[in-house]
């Protein structure tokens, strides 16, 4: 009974001084760190998204295989918040308040991770986002492993002005009608007036979200390119929508020779939903392409295809892996690695740890944690659209660039590249 006695007050004094030592995430606490999934699996941004969650539950297996976090495993949370944005915040709220998880990865368009910023800023959670951007915006409670616009936009159109990339003269900036498209258009209008091309050589043009008929705009596309100068195509159509331009596009006979489009949320995963065949040439600007050959690549590839057939995915023999798949892979890997360096889940300190994170990625780089302004040194690739919905690579940078959140080619966003 002494014994006994013993043992309890033991206990009682461990759990004391664990509560004392400052657990302060309940996820580190419990016997599983728990991870949150935030991504469309319905509507119209689940051609895109589905993919990411699909490699944030491979990204996890694959770290609890090797022990975990810690010393613990990592418990997803999957919530699906259907494309709508306002669900965004409230599903973002259910995994902070309820589901205590340490940290989230998710969002794709800029509108739902706008949705969900003032729920992470309120109740001091932990956001990694992986999609490109429009930038404008530093966040304490978000790491960006997506591109911003120097990483992605800016090389994009430079290299469509370069002798080349065709040298075009007119641009036309076709998107879906939100921040994304919107904000990088006003910066891409900047850069290129930068350069002298006249207003009367820019036309814009908006879609809703989920728009399917783009006979109207090709048609427009079609009379502006025929006005005489080299004409190319930005676009920043997100979502399902890619599948009807697309295939207008192919219609109309509108060649990448005569008039290339360059995209921007466009990858390998958009593509296997339409005949690339009528495509071919027209180009894409990622931090990632499947192509790429590397050991690393090689190795992502083979597990997100032994990942399909075990988690049984539609047709796991034709799946593919893209950019915000890898920048999805790299956020989770740095996370886990700034956790064991914080020795915890806390926000703040697993902040701290973050600063100059580094990953040897897919692309064949090691991507580096900015030390100041969340954003991962991501190398540029350009990349044709091949027939089998690939990318040929025509123009890469040397190396990872750093990120510029705030574009100099919006006055007043001089100096404010930190946080």
């Amino acid at each position: 009974m002494q014994n006994r006695r013993t043992f309890l007050k033991a206990a009682v004094l461990s759990a004391s001084i664990a509560a004392i030592g400052g657990l302060s995430s309940s996820a580190y606490a419990a016997d599983t760190i728990k991870v949150g999934i935030l991504h469309s699996l319905s509507g119209t941004m689940a051609i895109s998204e589905t993919a990411l969650k699909e490699t944030a539950l491979m990204t996890i297996e694959e770290i609890n295989a090797k022990g975990g976090v810690l010393g613990k495993k990592l418990e997803p949370v999957v919530v699906d918040p259907a494309s709508d944005w306002p669900k965004f915040a409230e599903k973002a709220r259910q995994l902070l308040s309820q589901d205590k998880v340490a940290v989230t990865f998710g969002c794709w368009t800029s509108v739902s991770r706008k949705s969900v910023l003032p729920v992470y800023k309120e109740l001091n959670g932990l956001l990694f986002y992986p999609v490109q951007y429009e930038g404008e915006e530093l966040e304490k409670n978000v790491f960006y492993t997506g591109a911003a616009p120097n990483q992605q936009a800016i090389p994009a159109v430079e290299y469509l002005m370069s002798k080349e990339g065709g040298s075009a003269k007119r641009f036309v900036l076709l998107g879906t009608d939100y921040v994304y498209p919107r904000t990088t258009n006003k910066i891409l209008r900047a850069f290129l007036k930068s350069k002298g091309v006249a207003d009367a050589d820019i036309i814009e043009e908006y879609t809703p979200f989920g728009h399917s008929d783009y006979q109207t705009i090709i048609a427009k596309i079609k009379k502006f390119a025929g006005e005489g100068k080299k004409t190319a195509v930005i676009s920043t159509i997100n979502g399902d929508s890619n599948v009807p331009f697309y295939k207008e596009l192919g219609n109309a006979g509108l060649k990448a020779k005569d008039v290339p489009v360059v995209a921007f949320s466009v990858g390998e995963e958009e593509l296997r939903g339409v005949d690339a065949k009528p495509l071919v040439g027209h180009l894409a600007a990622w931090n990632y392409f499947m192509t790429v050959k590397n050991p690393e690549n090689e190795k992502f590839i083979k597990m997100y295809r032994d990942w399909a057939k075990k988690a049984k995915l539609p047709k796991p023999e034709t799946v593919v892996t893209n950019d915000p798949m890898e920048a999805t892979y790299v956020g989770i890997h740095m996370w886990a690695q700034a956790v064991e360096k914080a020795k915890s889940t806390d926000t703040d300190k697993v902040i701290a740890a973050m600063a100059g994170q580094t990953f040897k990625a897919p692309s064949g780089f090691t991507l580096k944690m900015d030390e100041t302004n969340h954003h991962l040194h991501k190398p540029v690739f350009i990349g044709e659209i091949k027939a089998d919905g690939q990318f040929n690579t025509v123009w890469k940078t040397k190396g990872p660039i750093r990120a510029q959140p705030w574009s100099p080619f919006i006055p007043g966003n001089e100096g404010k590249q930190k946080l």
